[in-house]
């Protein structure tokens, strides 16, 4: 269990565009909320979707059958790896995300700040 079912950032029923609108309607740096991801992969359950510096980023968050840990975005060496959703959460309320914008090759970072409900 990924940890996510009582929590009030996951919104269990919310599709991408329901969470990029609800985060564009905060407008907040750090704003975020976690959904089920678009395809029904079992590698990759969940999406974590952050608004920073007027842009929502969907970062997927993947589950590494192997080791039953979760992690964020594609698969890198020394990444940190996570045994619940849950704990993603609570490590970057403190700790800072890397927020990558593949379009435009850039890098920003902040915190996950604020809960956004989809409602």
């Amino acid at each position: 269990d990924a940890g996510v079912h009582s929590k009030v950032w996951y919104a269990a029923t919310c599709d991408r565009k329901m969470a990029e609108d609800a985060l564009y309607r905060s407008n907040k740096d750090g704003s975020f909320l976690v959904r089920k991801s678009s395809g029904q992969d079992s590698r990759q359950p969940y999406t974590l979707v952050v608004f920073y510096n007027r842009r929502v980023y969907n970062i997927p968050i993947r589950f590494i059958e192997s080791t039953r840990q979760y992690a964020l975005g594609r698969e890198k060496s020394g990444e940190e790896r996570f045994d619940s959703v849950a704990e993603i959460v609570e490590n970057h309320q403190r700790t800072s995300l890397v927020l990558i914008d593949s379009q435009n090759n850039t890098k920003d970072s902040t915190k996950l700040k604020h809960i956004v409900r989809v409602s």
